[in-house]
């Protein structure tokens, strides 16, 4: 197993390490109610995806 000659500094380690953060999800809008709602999911506020009734939602009373 290979063993490092000398201490990796931190500067070299953060250029690694800078695609490693977390991405924002890719946002659409609800044809049905224009809701903004995550990509390729069923949106929260009607239940409607890619223009037909994906989850029937029941209005809270």
């Amino acid at each position: 197993m290979a063993h490092p000659k000398r201490k990796q500094s931190k500067q070299r380690t953060a250029k690694r390490r800078t695609h490693d953060k977390a991405k924002l999800p890719t946002l659409a809008t609800c044809s049905n109610c224009g809701a903004t709602h995550i990509y390729h999911t069923v949106c929260p506020e009607c239940g409607y995806y890619r223009g037909k009734l994906a989850i029937e939602k029941i209005a809270a009373e």
